[in-house]
């Protein structure tokens, strides 16, 4: 068995090549390519304006900045630049309680109505391992006046149009970094129907720009992103029906979670069996961006496309439970 880990395709690559080639920075050449890439990504979150910038953080931190008072996020699997974003902004951070980082939006009112939150900043899968409500939570966020910020770098292309869709969701968030799902090496952006947002952040948006570049890149492998999601999840899904101790097993994931009683033994073990060119793709809990509890993460998401065959997730699924058993 052979593992790669996930790049961006060759006509993202190309694409990059040649704006790097092409672009004058003293003629301002390069604005097609930022356009191009704004429109690509307004039409697959449905939002009308987009912002492109130099990582996901930094469309974190602009969404952060239209805010002034406190925020809430997941209490587990959501990842922490929310708090470190709203913390650098000053702004608290309230945890609402979750069932192993999904939400119950029963719960997330009564947290609205306890701390009257401006916003509520998700993943559109909790730890990547298990899909968030998200048309449920924003219609509660929606009812109570509260914005609801999902950051879908996880979720972006979802052909069920659950996640990453700007109909269920104020503010859409995402990076563009390895390995995304939309996977260029760098970058992210941010697209709302709220224009206001984004114009408390011009200076900001300003610096934190993402280049010509990698617009370019964002442009060609976005078209692979549904293609991408499916796959994954898939893959996750055939995964998570052969081990009796994984978590969120009838939900959709682009990683998988196992419970074990010895998390730092079980991943050091798995390690060294499973590489992808040589890197890692498991994750050891207790940890906030996955699932705090004893378990292992298989990273399936870190995985390109030709490694996720049958052949080779029959062979991964051994390897698990040899070590495991």
């Amino acid at each position: 068995m052979e593992l790669h880990f996930k790049k961006p395709s060759k006509e993202a690559r190309s694409a990059m090549c040649e704006a790097a080639v092409n672009i004058d920075y003293a003629s301002n050449r390069g604005f097609d390519e930022v356009k191009l890439a704004q429109d690509k990504i307004s039409e697959i979150t449905g939002h009308e304006y987009v912002k492109t910038v130099n990582s996901g953080n930094s469309a974190i931190l602009t969404a952060m900045n239209s805010f002034n008072d406190k925020v809430l996020i997941p209490d587990q699997g959501g990842w922490t630049g929310f708090r470190n974003m709203a913390e650098f902004r000053g702004i608290e951070v309230v945890e609402v309680p979750t069932d192993l980082g999904i939400i119950n939006p029963e719960v997330l009112e009564d947290t609205i109505n306890e701390h009257k939150p401006e916003a509520l900043v998700i993943t559109s899968f909790a730890g990547y391992i298990a899909e968030q409500p998200v048309k449920e939570l924003f219609e509660v966020c929606d009812d109570k006046g509260v914005i609801l910020v999902e950051d879908a770098s996880g979720g972006i292309g979802d052909r069920e149009k659950k996640l990453g869709n700007g109909e269920h969701a104020h503010v859409i968030v995402a990076s563009t970094g390895s390995p995304k799902i939309v996977n260029v090496g760098s970058g992210g952006f941010i697209s709302t129907n709220h224009n206001e947002i984004l114009k408390k952040s011009k200076v900001l948006l300003k610096t934190l720009k993402a280049s010509p570049v990698t617009c370019a890149g964002i442009s060609e492998e976005i078209k692979n992103a549904s293609q991408i999601l499916s796959k994954t999840t898939e893959a996750c899904a055939m995964l998570k029906k052969e081990f009796k101790s994984v978590l969120h097993s009838n939900k959709r994931g682009i990683s998988v979670a196992l419970k074990t009683d010895d998390p730092k033994k079980t991943g050091y073990l798995l390690r060294q069996e499973l590489k992808a060119d040589g890197r890692s793709i498991i994750t050891v809990c207790p940890r906030y961006e996955r699932v705090m509890m004893d378990a292992v993460c298989i990273e399936v998401k870190n995985l390109d496309m030709q490694s996720l065959e049958n052949d080779n997730l029959k062979e991964i699924v051994r390897i698990i439970k040899e070590v495991m058993d």
